[in-house]
């Protein structure tokens, strides 16, 4: 089992195509990429956190058969974007609105909103958001899993630290 991290699909949200500048002509192509991409990188025994703001706009049964055929068991941390239907969802194996995991040794914050200031950020844990849609210069030790920021698709720890360690060597060379 892997454990995977996401935030921001927004599906069904016709504004998100023009608000965060998503690369598709239309809702249904936005959603239908995201739900192959989801589906190709998690299976169905792994595990989603999605942090907040999951759907916006579509119907209960719409929201149910499209929690349905996403892969994996999934936990939401409420964003500001989660309405009752989406909370009413019986597909989630939990609902909160913060979490905190501690995943192969490193300790998670894990929030819809990135925190100026967390509990353990100086021993090292990380801040693990949504919410900013790749657009907030981070602190470091924390990452936007949004799916603005992360290829439209759901990303593992193992990636985050990568991608963290490629830009801080990048970055060591113009210091």
């Amino acid at each position: 089992m892997t454990i995977f991290f996401t935030a921001d699909t927004h599906f069904g949200h016709a504004g998100a195509r023009a608000l965060y500048r998503r690369p598709f002509a239309t809702v249904a192509e936005m959603d239908a990429t995201m739900t192959e991409r989801w589906n190709a990188t998690v299976s169905p025994d792994d595990e989603v956190w999605h942090l907040g703001d999951f759907a916006l706009g579509p119907k209960p049964p719409a929201l149910t058969d499209l929690l349905a055929r996403l892969h994996g068991r999934k936990h939401l941390v409420t964003g500001n974007n989660d309405g009752p239907a989406t909370l009413a969802l019986a597909g989630w194996s939990s609902i909160q609105p913060y979490a905190e995991l501690m995943l192969d040794g490193h300790g998670l914050v894990l929030c819809h909103y990135a925190f100026r200031t967390w509990r353990n950020m100086h021993r090292g844990w990380l801040n693990l958001h949504g919410h900013s849609h790749g657009r907030l210069k981070p602190l470091p030790r924390q990452t936007d899993v949004g799916v603005d920021a992360q290829g439209f698709r759901p990303v593992t720890l193992a990636d985050i630290l990568a991608r963290r360690a490629g830009h801080l060597r990048h970055k060591s060379v113009f210091l």
